[in-house]
């Protein structure tokens, strides 16, 4: 887990390295520390993360509202009609419509600046708004097994012309948001849970239309808790991959795609500025801001500030690093054990 007073310089916004004096692990002794460094890489990326945030924000603002004006139509449709399949749509699409709200805000949030007090900013928000959203998703798939259970117990009239128009007039608007959420920026956690969410719409209303057709046909009413089921096991599937990818960032997790041996690995053999790389840390602040500190020895005859931008510009290029803290060391710490410990 990172470091304290590593996240303390995440309120700065230099383009250069500088010192550090120490990275604050307390697991060695400093006095060996020839230089530690702290640099920025991958900045003039910043506008167009920026660009994209507006227009992830825009594309969630539409959807939420394409999902909020139908919802209250397949409530309508789905207790009037009796069918289950709707009411756990609309079930859906009310988790969809506060999932969708709690992103746009996590996103409005997230841009503003870092401040003294949250070194990191608001980015955090749209990685807490995924995981309440993937927990919501839990909650709506429990209750529609629970009532799909009941229904098979105890079957409930359903007036198939009715559940047949509602369901299609609701895959229409699914379709609609799908369409709007697709051009986004699918390496944000919080855009990919709300496609996500209204895939699993699209589904549920597909799954209304089949019932009806069938109940339209055949007059066999349990196919429509059936269907219900299966449209809960599609949002569980969903609301898991959620709460499992978002969990792990908020448990400062290393991303799935950095390896601390890979990493080390490249960095010693392709870096000529530096011997070795040891004490290897990465973690996330989103799905798409990824962060690394590592403690580099370097080769001889190199400086410690080349050695530092050496390896910073090799985990920005090979890596897509934003963000790392390097703490430069000679070869006297290398050589103790407490300074290898926790090598990555």
């Amino acid at each position: 887990m990172p470091n304290p007073s590593h996240k303390a310089h995440e309120a700065h916004d230099h383009d250069h390295p500088h010192g550090n004096g120490s990275d604050g692990d307390g697991d060695h002794d400093h006095a060996h520390h020839t230089h530690a460094g702290h640099s920025h890489a991958g900045h003039s990326h910043a506008g167009h993360s920026h660009a994209s945030g507006v227009t992830d924000q825009r594309r969630i603002g539409i959807a939420f509202v394409l999902i909020a004006v139908f919802m209250v139509i397949e409530i309508v449709g789905g207790l009037l009609s009796g069918s289950l399949a709707l009411l756990a749509d609309a079930g859906h699409m009310v988790s969809d419509a506060a999932a969708l709200a709690f992103s746009w805000i996590a996103i409005h949030y997230g841009k503003r600046p870092a401040t003294l007090q949250l070194t990191y900013g608001y980015k955090r928000l749209e990685v807490l708004a995924a995981f309440v959203n993937g927990c919501a998703l839990f909650v709506i798939a429990g209750w529609i097994v629970i009532e799909a259970i009941r229904r098979f117990t105890e079957p409930v009239p359903i007036v198939g012309t009715t559940m047949l128009i509602v369901a299609f007039a609701g895959l229409l608007a699914n379709i609609a948001a799908f369409m709007v959420l697709h051009g986004g920026n699918r390496e944000n956690l919080n855009m990919r849970g709300a496609w996500l969410h209204v895939l699993g719409d699209m589904l549920g209303s597909a799954a209304a239309i089949v019932a009806a057709v069938v109940i339209l046909l055949t007059g066999w009413m349990p196919i429509d808790p059936l269907l219900s089921i299966f449209v809960a096991v599609i949002i569980l599937k969903s609301a898991w991959g959620i709460v499992r990818s978002s969990a792990h960032i908020l448990l400062e997790g290393t991303p799935d795609s950095l390896n601390p041996t890979e990493i080390k690995a490249d960095l010693e053999a392709t870096v000529t500025q530096v011997r070795s790389v040891h004490h290897i840390h990465a973690w996330s602040i989103t799905g798409e801001r990824h962060m690394i500190t590592l403690h580099a020895v370097p080769a001889p005859g190199a400086s410690t500030r080349d050695a530092m931008v050496a390896v910073q510009q090799r985990l920005a290029t090979r890596f897509n690093v934003e963000h790392a803290t390097i703490q430069i060391e000679d070869a006297a710490c290398e050589a103790q054990s407490p300074c290898n410990e926790r090598d990555g």
